[in-house]
């Protein structure tokens, strides 16, 4: 995506620093590449049509006709549909010996080029390892150079991430204006940057920060109306022009205007040499689908580059084209000592005083809770996909069919992982595509579940079961499977829909399970069964329910299930000044005493037990009314949240139901725009868990809201002040990996905006004794606008009359419904320190839910079932089992022999997929020094922890994507002035008898493991 700017050149004169000489020519390294975004405006069907193909197959012929030339490939989406649909034998040929040969050079090497806000750790890491072992299968070739131009802000995860793939320079573009500009001039805009705390040095990289240019080719030509140094001109949907002759094609390169041009090019590059510490100058030759007739576009540079290079000491540059290592490589050997940025973010992003890219966080509310969703689910099947092979490799379930099923979801979540994907700022046609890849897929993922759990393994299971009818006298039945995807033991509750007022619950030993079931909070016509489960880590157990369609009149036939009923309180409005707090209703469970306070039906305390400390809480939705005029100032879009006014209470009444129950409390708040309103336009249900005596914690609130259809330019925010003295400052994540401080800062113009940040699975606020900490299910904007208050972004709808977004419709006219879960813990920090990340991860991968039948007359068992229950895989409580899967990527692990193999064959691949190769990457889920004692180096023998699957025969440790060997991966050092060590730290021991591996704070470490063959 490309907003263009007006720039003004500044020719001003050379002066040189550092290691650059009076008469030394500037070394230009022109980039050619093209930005392709995997959506966006367009779909992926309509962009490969238009000039996706057309890239790769001119660039893979013109790249062959000279071998100066060169191109960089960025999205490998794009590329994959190309190599496996459209290029032919012969374009395959040449792109192997392009690539042999260093000159077609594959950059980041993910799906995508992943947005770095609201995108969680484990999409990013699954997004780059679906690439990499693409391109390390087909190739042999292992990106180590990343360029993230076009990410609206910079996290300080992404560094961290591409150190662990092995990255030797990373390349960033979206920062603040402001800062950008100071950089510039302070020749400060490439350092050596360690985004994680715990990590330092060891996970260093050097980054290089584009200037205000960014990736794209100077457009401005003082000798022509027409963009410049694009030849090929403008991509044409949804079909390319038959005669080759594109809109806005720049001037041909000729004798009569090859020295304007070769002026405005070194105007531009001297001005960009001024900005740097080197005698080098990146020089991006590109922008947003260029290339597409490649022939036309190096025919005008070539000889441009020619004329320049004859006349070098009149203009005092040289040029080459070059490949990004080819210019990281100049600058590594300049040798210079680098600055070091430690572990602070670019985030949020403003493009200027009055334009903060903070409305993404929270645009489109249902595609970025669907694709955390089908995350989820993913991490779900690939672990018990990988349980059921290693354990029944001659089972059933066809491999080959369950990896398409997993490869499809993997395909899914990792393109929506765009930067003009979960962020929201696509067209809704691109929206609808994202939606339909990411449901079509869960839907054979569902199937490839039911499957694993269902078919008939090499030995009898306890799910094996045969079956005859009872008598048409008795009650309904059904039967549901709950499978723990962590590595964990889990005592939960779930909640399952039913049709039926009344049910029981059996585990698979015939035992009553504690449950309660009462009407439905999202409708009237089916109701909740709250059920209290214990599962081992891994491990998934069969329950059947009994229905009735009359309430229970016996302990018996009820089982163990409590029947709640609702209290409804009167409605009541709320407006300023208002007499509150007379009559305060408790809700009390082990750990908290909740207070609602009768004269506003609204939150009005709550008490942390332990403790016994309270904090005046309230929580309710208020509103930012959008602008939506260019003529009246700034605008909201898919992109920017812009306002001058303090939000607006959303509501006039509150309505309030409570339902005491056994397992959970719930209390189910309707806010109501007018008084007399008849249909709530927002809800809040908060759910207490009540098991008191019971494994089940205490400490998490669950909160379910509703919200939409919005009013047109309308942002809806949940807002939650309390007595807690923050002074505004607040704690939020960077990809589920870290935390950072967010400390509020006042701006001349929009404040409230650049006040925003993302949020994609916690945010927190404390003072000296308490904090209160938010988890969610998705992606979402939040701020500390007043001291002791946190503000969640929850949802957008607007419509703007900018031509540039009614021309591609990003105008955001989002009618859904959004119904986002947020956990809520209150307590003190060093006890919330203890919980947080656990919690986080268990929101995201809480239990998964399968029903394996619909409710039916019973059947009754003709054979005594197996007793034989799924073993269990425990980790530590500091230690997360991240990735268990099998990847399918067939290569040796010698990298000499798989190119050996590569190069012998000379074609292309058709290699079966490696269903023994299991990946396997576990995370130290603690910051050094957070708590003293799950923030200490965890030991532990991954033979014994993971016996409950297998027996590890051989264990290798990779790098983060699995295509290094570890002893095998330098990643190149770079000078810095503090000199810190900068070893690895990695296992050396692991392919041996000794299967002993510590794990230190924040490491993310990443094996291959070869289980021995089950045997009968």
């Amino acid at each position: 995506m490309r907003f263009v700017a007006v720039i003004v050149f500044v020719f001003c004169c050379l002066h040189l620093y550092g290691v650059r000489g009076e008469d030394k020519p500037i070394q230009t390294f022109v980039i050619p590449h093209s930005h392709m975004d995997v959506g966006w405006v367009y779909t992926i069907q309509e962009s490969m049509h238009a000039y996706a193909s057309n890239v790769y197959t001119s660039v893979t012929e013109e790249l062959s006709k000279a071998k100066d030339r060169r191109f960089i490939a960025v999205e490998q989406e794009f590329f994959r549909l190309w190599w496996d649909s459209v290029a032919s034998d012969s374009h395959k040929k040449q792109v192997r010996q392009l690539v042999k040969e260093g000159r077609l050079e594959f950059i980041i090497g993910g799906q995508v080029m992943h947005d770095e806000a609201v995108t969680d750790l484990d999409d990013e890491i699954l997004q780059m390892t679906e690439g990499h072992g693409f391109l390390y299968q087909t190739f042999g070739v292992r990106p180590r150079f990343s360029w993230h131009v076009d990410p609206f802000g910079a996290s300080s995860t992404t560094p961290v991430l591409f150190a662990l793939a092995g990255f030797n320079a990373h390349l960033i573009s979206r920062i603040d204006y402001d800062l950008k500009d100071s950089m510039q001039k302070n020749k400060k805009l490439q350092f050596v940057w360690r985004g994680s705390p715990s990590l330092k040095a060891k996970q260093e990289i050097f980054t290089h920060t584009m200037d205000q240019f960014s990736y794209c080719t100077p457009s401005y030509l003082p000798f022509s109306n027409r963009s410049g140094f694009y030849w090929n001109g403008v991509a044409l949907f949804p079909d390319p022009p038959k005669d080759g002759i594109y809109p806005n094609m720049s001037l041909p390169v000729t004798k009569e205007t090859v020295q304007a041009y070769a002026k405005t090019m070194v105007g531009n590059i001297k001005q960009r040499a001024a900005w740097f510490r080197t005698n080098h100058v990146l020089w991006p030759w590109g922008c947003d689908k260029q290339f597409y007739n490649s022939s036309v576009q190096f025919n005008n540079m070539d000889p441009l580059m020619k004329y320049i290079n004859q006349n070098s000491k009149e203009f005092g540059v040289t040029l080459q084209y070059a490949t990004l290592s080819e210019y990281f490589q100049a600058i590594h050997q300049s040798n210079l000592t680098w600055e070091v940025r430690g572990s602070e973010d670019f985030l949020p992003y403003s493009v200027d005083t009055y334009q903060a890219m903070t409305g993404f966080y929270a645009s489109r509310n249902v595609l970025k809770g669907v694709a955390r969703q089908a995350s989820s689910q993913l991490h779900a099947a690939e672990t018990l996909f990988t349980r059921y092979r290693i354990s029944f490799p001659d089972g059933p379930v066809a491999k080959d069919w369950a990896l398409d099923k997993l490869r499809a979801l993997r395909w899914a979540v990792s393109e929506v992982q765009h930067h003009d994907g979960i962020t929201g700022t696509e067209s809704p046609k691109v929206a609808d595509m994202y939606l339909q890849h990411l449901t079509q897929a869960m839907m054979g993922v569902e199937e490839l579940l039911a499957a694993l759990f269902l078919l008939p393994h090499h030995l009898p299971s306890s799910l094996d079961m045969h079956f005859h009818r009872k008598g048409d006298h008795q009650s309904l039945e059904q039967h549901v499977i709950i499978y723990n995807p962590l590595a964990w033991n889990v005592t939960t509750i779930i909640n399952i829909t039913v049709a039926f007022p009344s049910a029981a619950i059996f585990d698979d030993d015939g035992q009553p399970v504690p449950a309660q079931i009462q009407r439905s909070a999202r409708s009237n016509a089916t109701y909740d069964l709250f059920v209290m489960v214990e599962l081992g880590g891994l491990q998934y157990r069969k329950y059947l329910i009994k229905f009735s369609e009359t309430p229970c009149s016996g302990t018996y036939k009820c089982g163990q299930t409590y029947e709640a009923e609702g209290v409804l309180f009167e409605r009541r409005s709320v407006k300023d000044g208002m007499k509150t707090g007379r009559w305060l209703l408790p809700v009390l469970n082990e750990c908290y005493k909740l207070m609602f306070d009768q004269d506003t039906n609204l939150l009005h305390s709550i008490t942390y037990l332990e403790e016994k400390r309270e904090v005046k809480m309230t929580q309710d939705f208020w509103e930012y009314d959008a602008n939506g005029d260019v003529q009246a100032g700034p605008i909201s879009d898919n992109y920017f949240f812009s306002t001058n006014y303090s939000a607006e209470r959303a509501y006039k009444a509150v309505e309030m139901e409570i339902i005491p129950g056994k397992i959970v409390t719930e209390i189910r708040q309707y806010f109501y725009r007018e008084e007399g309103d008849e249909d709530y336009a927002y809800s809040i249900t908060t759910r207490v868990p009540e098991c008191f005596g019971t494994r089940v914690l205490c400490h998490r609130l669950e909160q379910t809201y509703s919200l939409g259809p919005l009013l047109l330019n309308t942002e809806v925010v949940l807002r939650t002040s309390s007595s807690l003295n923050n002074n505004k400052t607040l704690y939020t994540d960077d990809n589920g990996y870290q935390m950072v401080k967010r400390t509020y800062r006042k701006f001349a113009s929009n404040t409230v905006a650049r006040n925003y940040f993302p949020m994609v699975r916690t945010a927190y606020l404390e003072d000296d004794l308490s904090r209160l900490v938010l988890l969610s299910d998705r992606a979402h904007g939040v701020s500390s606008q007043v001291n002791g208050q946190l503000q969640v972004m929850l949802h957008r709808r607007l419509w703007n009359n900018m031509p540039w977004n009614l021309g591609y419709n990003l105008t955001l006219n989002d009618s859904s419904v959004a119904r986002p879960t947020l956990w809520m813990m209150l307590g003190s920090i060093s006890a919330t320190s203890k919980l947080y990340q656990r919690e986080a991860i268990e929101l995201q991968h809480r239990p998964i839910i399968m029903p394996i039948d619909q409710p039916q007359k019973p059947w009754l068992e003709t054979e005594p079932k197996s007793s034989s229950p799924v073993r269990s895989v425990v980790l530590p409580p500091n230690l997360h089992l991240l990735s268990l899967s099998i990847p399918g990527w067939n290569y040796s692990s010698n990298h000499d022999v798989h190119l050996s193999h590569i190069h012998s064959v000379g074609k292309d691949l058709h290699s079966e997929p490696d269903y023994d190769r299991v990946l396997l990457r576990i995370m130290h889920i603690f910051e050094e020094g957070e708590d003293p004692e799950l923030s200490k180096p965890v030991t532990i023998n991954l033979k014994d922890a993971l016996r409950g699957i297998g027996e590890v025969r051989v264990l290798e440790e990779r790098s983060l994507t699995g295509t290094w060997n570890i002893s095998s991966l330098q990643r190149w050092k770079w000078k810095t002035a503090d000199n810190l060590e900068k070893k690895n730290g990695w296992c050396q021991k692991c392919e041996g008898e000794d299967f002993t591996v510590t794990i230190s704070p924040k490491e993310i470490r990443t094996f291959f493991v070869h289980f021995s063959a089950t045997k009968f």
